[in-house]
């Protein structure tokens, strides 16, 4: 009897443990349920892409041309106007380097100019684009070495700035094969160069050929090196205007621009949020911004995005800012 007492008070004493951490399990395991919920919803917000924003030089290029701003001022706007990155334009830095014809004192000046004003602001220099130095897309084989070697004074330039590219042009013929086939030396040959600088090459569908994003695609691919690659424009998809030019006159044939990010992202080492105008909710009227932020999105591309405001709507000012606004927005 004492024996089967003994046995039945364990057994309870034992069943009592049981049933009380039975009970006093579920409270934890609900603790521990909302904690896992909480994890995943940091983890999804540190797999969230992040953007900072950058300044196309473009945008000021009338404060510049036209009103007479020292184009050194650049660091200072931008800083002044919130933004994290710098992308220089040379051509508006050409009115003293041609008086030099672009000799290396020049350059070294526009450097160290450029470098004290973007430490001076704490912004980030992020590229530098290039016009007006030759076509590396040109039929003729000496004219795109030339071109190439044109560039390598930029290249030298971004590299002692601490970019990490120059945007170039790939203008040419509007037959695909001849220029697919020019454009794809001409970039070998400058990316070739600037591999050594760690600089990348990258291009934008800028007018003609080049606002073709599948045959923009396809040369990138051919060339197949790691710093190839494109900047891809929100407005830049003009393939012809009525006079021929690439940007005077009136469009008579567009690239669709959602198709063309979509075909341009996978290669694209910077964005270039491109604007004209803006309703009264803050919306830019050309193009659909929430579905170019998805696209990008997407892409899983996580680099600086700049605005760059082209419109005449309203002042250079008013309108870079209302890009940023919008994009803060979305992004």
């Amino acid at each position: 009897m004492k024996k089967k007492n003994v046995f039945q008070n364990g057994f309870l004493a034992v069943l009592a443990i049981v049933v009380t951490g039975f009970y006093s399990c579920k409270p934890n395991q609900k603790k521990e349920t909302s904690a896992n919920q909480e994890s995943e919803e940091v983890m999804a917000e540190i797999t969230e892409p992040t953007y900072q924003l950058s300044l196309a030089q473009w945008s000021i290029n009338r404060m510049i041309r036209e009103e007479g701003v020292d184009p050194y001022t650049f660091a200072e706007k931008a800083s002044k106007w919130g933004f994290d990155g710098l992308e220089y334009v040379s051509q508006l830095y050409y009115p003293t380097l041609e008086k030099d014809n672009f000799s290396e004192e020049a350059m070294n000046t526009f450097v160290e100019k450029c470098k004290v004003e973007s430490e001076k602001y704490g912004l980030e220099n992020l590229l530098i684009m290039i016009d007006g130095q030759g076509d590396l897309a040109a039929e003729d084989e000496n004219e795109r070495k030339e071109a190439a070697e044109n560039h390598h004074k930029w290249v030298d330039a971004a590299a002692a700035l601490g970019c990490h590219s120059i945007r170039v042009n790939l203008s040419g013929t509007m037959d695909p094969s001849l220029w697919v086939e020019a454009s794809v030396d001409g970039l070998t040959q400058l990316c070739t160069y600037a591999k050594d600088k760690n600089i990348n090459v990258i291009v934008e569908n800028h007018g003609g050929p080049s606002s073709n994003a599948e045959w923009l695609s396809s040369v990138i691919e051919k060339v197949g090196m790691d710093n190839c690659g494109t900047l891809p424009d929100f407005g830049n998809f003009c393939i012809k205007r009525a006079d021929g030019s690439y940007y005077e006159s009136k469009c008579v044939e567009e690239y669709d621009r959602y198709k063309g990010i979509e075909e341009l992202m996978p290669y694209a080492k910077g964005v270039s949020a491109k604007s004209y105008g803006f309703d009264e909710e803050g919306k830019e009227t050309t193009i659909d911004f929430a579905r170019m932020i998805k696209i990008i999105k997407d892409s899983g591309y996580t680099g600086f995005i700049d605005v760059e405001y082209e419109g005449n709507e309203m002042g250079e000012e008013d309108g870079i800012l209302a890009t940023k606004k919008l994009l803060e927005e979305l992004l």
